[in-house]
């Protein structure tokens, strides 16, 4: 563990090199948050403004799990960089196995992540109210699962692309879908709806459903709101997703940089 603890520090000082940069990002989330709960109070009439503040407390979870995902995904663009520059010819020259790399290069990715979301999700406590103290480690667990699982995500879609510009389109792709076919701006439930009706089409409702980010958010929302329920499904959809994008990256991780 040695090993992988000076990868994680050294990980870690890449990522406060830029406070400036990541305090600004941080205000940003922030802003976006409290601005629309602003605009959305004063735009509507006193008999429904309550609802609105119920969306306000429905969206802060979902912000919180954007910034993770942000924060966490910017692990990738540096395994891009050190890949195309062969940076990594240093680092295995280093005395550490191929695996401690790939597995501390995960684990911090997943923790840079936490540290990011870290106020966005102390934000929402404030607002929405705060749990227990099984349910904080039971939020944090499954957040750190999810952070772990986007860091796979991110570094073996950056292993797997052969210049920056590909990583960043890839990037754009993956945000996309993730965010927009998941429950961090709309119920899960309505969604569902939607299928039903036939106004939303049936794979986008499934992505939603198995989506990281709609379990994120719901678990958190669970907790503080009392709605949707918890369900079992939304530690098992984490766990899947970090498993799976953690054994992928590592393999990845430690093949392509192997033959480069």
């Amino acid at each position: 563990m040695r090993a992988v603890l000076r990868l994680i520090e050294y990980d870690l000082k890449n990522f406060f090199r830029y406070k400036w940069w990541l305090a600004g990002l941080i205000s940003m989330n922030l802003a976006d948050l409290l601005i629309m709960a602003v605009v959305y109070s004063h735009m509507v009439s006193p008999e429904i403004t309550e609802q609105i503040r119920s969306y306000f407390s429905f969206f802060a979870p979902g912000v919180t799990v954007v910034g993770l995902f942000a924060s966490a995904f910017m692990i990738g663009r540096e395994v891009n960089m050190e890949v195309r520059r062969q940076i990594h010819h240093y680092m295995l020259s280093l005395p550490i196995t191929r695996f401690e790399l790939a597995f501390g290069r995960l684990l911090a990715g997943g923790l840079r992540g936490m540290v990011y979301m870290s106020p966005l999700l102390l934000t929402t406590f404030i607002f929405v109210g705060f749990p227990t103290f099984p349910q904080l480690l039971t939020i944090l667990g499954a957040l750190f699962l999810l952070a772990t699982g986007i860091s796979g995500l991110s570094i073996a879609t950056a292993v797997s692309t052969t210049s920056f510009e590909k990583f960043v389109t890839a990037r754009g792709l993956v945000y996309y879908i993730l965010f927009f076919c998941s429950s961090i701006f709309y119920p899960l439930s309505l969604i569902q709806t939607l299928g039903q009706e036939g106004i939303m089409p049936q794979p986008i409702v499934i992505l939603a459903e198995l989506n990281p980010l709609s379990s994120g958010a719901d678990l958190i929302r669970s907790f503080l709101m009392g709605t949707p329920a918890f369900e079992l499904n939304m530690i098992r959809n984490l766990v899947v997703f970090s498993l799976i994008f953690v054994t992928t990256a590592t393999y990845a991780y430690m093949k392509i940089v192997e033959r480069r």
